[in-house]
C-alpha cells in the first residue's frame, strides 16, 4: 500500500513540474493593441493638439524665472527671436527719394521710395509736419484685414492715385477708424508719419488671400519666413525713419491694430530705434487661441505674424515683453471674437508682471473697450493723449 502511494505521488510530482517548466518557457503573452487613428486632423489641427500645447512651457520667458539679470534676459531673448526671423536680405544704404508731394495745410504730404532691405526697393508716405523740428515721429504699421489692395492707404489718406484706390482707402477707414486716417491725425498733432507696404499689400501685392500660404511655403524653400521678412522689413523702416534730420530719435512711436499691432510691439520689443508703441486688438495668449473656430488656425492670415520655432521659447506677450520697459499701450475689444477675452486676460496679466518686476508699471496701459475689431475715435483720442505725455510733440509744448 506505501509503494503505490509513493508510486502515485512521484508520477503526480513529475506532472506538476513538467507543467511549471512549459508555463515557464511560454513567453508572456500581451493583448496586442489593435488601435488606430483613423482621423489625424480635424477642423485644421491635429488632433494630438491638445498634448502638443501642454507641451510648450515657454523656457525662455522671464517669468520662467531663469534669469535674474533683466538685460542679459533681453540679450538672450532677442538673439532667439531673431534667429527665428531666418535668412535676411542684403543690408544696403536706404538711397531715398521724394518723387511727389502734397501740401495739407499745417503738414506735408510726401511719397518717398527707398530701399528698404538688399531684395526691395519700395514706395511709402512720409508725413512732415511744418516747422524747423526736430519732431517726434511714428511708425505706422498697417492692418492684415484681408484687403491686400490698399496697405499705407490704410493709415495715410492717399493722393495721385486712381479713383479706385483713393475710395477703398476711405471706405477703409470708415470701417475701422472711425473715418479718419490715423496717420493724418497724428501729423495734425506734431509728428512726422512714416508708413509703407509690407509684402503682399498695396504696390507690392500679388498674391492677395488665397496665395499666402503658397508665398510662406515659396520663401520657406528660399530659406526665409514670411513672418520673418516682414519682421526685418519692419526693423529697417524703423532706421530708416530714425536716420532722418527732422525726426528726433530717442522719440519714435509704432502705432498699429490688428496685425499692424502685433507689428508695433515686435518691432518695439526686437529694435531700440522704437522707444514706445500703441497697439490695438492684437494681444493675446497663444495657446488660447490654439482652438477649433479660432482664426489663428485656418492658416492663410497666420503667416505674416507666425514665426518658425518660437512657441517653443516665447509665448507671444513673452516677446511684447521684450519691450519692456518702454512706454507701451495695449486696447483690445471685449467683443472682438478674433481675441476672445480670457485669451487677452491671460497676456495682460503677464504683460503687467513683467513690467511690474522692473518699476515701470506706470508706463504699462492695458485695456478692454465696448467694441468688436476697431479703433474707434474714442479709443484714438485717448490713446494718442496718452502719446502726447511721453513724446511731447512740438506742437504740445508750444502751448
Amino acid at each position: 500500500m506505501l509503494i503505490r502511494i509513493n508510486k502515485y505521488y512521484l508520477i503526480s510530482l513529475i506532472f506538476v513540474v513538467f507543467s511549471i517548466n512549459i508555463l515557464i518557457a511560454q513567453p508572456h503573452q500581451v493583448p496586442a493593441n489593435t488601435d488606430y487613428q483613423t482621423v489625424g486632423v480635424k477642423e485644421n489641427l491635429p488632433i494630438f493638439y491638445q498634448s502638443a500645447k501642454d507641451r510648450l512651457t515657454f523656457p525662455l520667458s522671464w517669468l520662467a524665472g531663469s534669469y535674474t539679470d533683466f538685460n542679459q534676459w533681453k540679450e538672450d531673448a532677442r538673439k532667439r527671436v531673431w534667429e527665428s526671423f531666418l535668412t535676411s536680405a542684403p543690408e544696403v544704404p536706404f538711397d531715398p527719394l521724394v518723387i511727389d508731394s502734397q501740401d495739407r495745410d499745417t503738414y506735408v504730404a510726401e511719397k518717398v521710395v527707398f530701399n528698404i532691405s538688399g531684395d526691395s526697393r519700395v514706395l511709402g508716405y512720409l508725413l512732415k509736419p511744418k516747422g524747423p523740428g526736430p519732431f517726434p515721429a511714428v511708425l505706422l504699421l498697417h492692418d492684415h484685414g484681408a484687403r491686400f489692395d490698399i496697405g499705407k492707404e490704410k493709415v495715410v489718406r492717399p493722393f495721385g492715385d486712381t479713383a479706385e484706390r483713393i475710395a477703398s482707402a476711405q471706405a477703409y477707414a470708415d470701417k475701422l477708424y472711425g473715418g479718419k486716417f490715423i496717420g493724418d491725425e497724428l501729423a495734425v498733432r506734431g509728428y512726422i508719419c512714416f508708413v509703407t507696404d509690407a509684402l503682399n499689400w498695396g504696390d507690392r501685392g500679388g498674391a492677395g488671400y488665397e496665395g499666402q500660404q503658397a508665398l510662406a511655403s515659396n520663401l520657406a524653400n528660399l530659406g526665409m519666413s514670411y513672418a520673418g521678412v516682414i519682421a526685418r522689413e519692419d526693423m529697417n523702416a524703423a532706421h530708416f525713419l530714425a536716420t532722418l534730420p527732422e525726426v528726433d530719435p530717442k522719440r519714435i512711436t509704432a502705432v498699429g491694430i490688428s496685425m499692424g499691432a502685433f507689428r508695433a510691439w515686435q518691432v518695439a520689443a526686437v529694435t531700440d530705434d522704437i522707444q514706445a508703441a500703441l497697439c490695438i486688438c492684437r494681444m493675446a495668449s497663444t495657446k488660447e487661441l490654439m482652438v477649433p473656430g479660432n482664426n489663428l488656425t485656418r492658416g492663410q492670415s497666420a503667416y505674416p505674424t507666425t514665426h518658425p520655432g518660437l512657441m517653443n521659447y516665447l509665448d507671444t506677450p513673452d516677446l511684447a515683453s521684450l519691450a519692456c520697459p518702454k512706454p507701451m499701450l495695449f486696447y483690445n475689444g471685449k467683443d472682438d471674437h478674433l481675441f476672445p477675452v480670457s485669451a487677452v486676460e491671460i497676456a495682460y496679466s503677464k504683460l503687467r508682471e513683467v513690467w511690474k518686476s522692473q518699476n515701470a508699471e506706470d508706463k504699462l496701459v492695458t485695456k478692454f473697450w465696448p467694441v468688436k475689431h476697431e479703433f474707434s475715435l474714442a479709443m484714438q483720442d485717448e490713446a494718442f493723449q496718452w502719446l502726447d505725455r511721453f513724446m511731447q510733440p512740438q506742437s504740445e509744448q508750444k502751448k
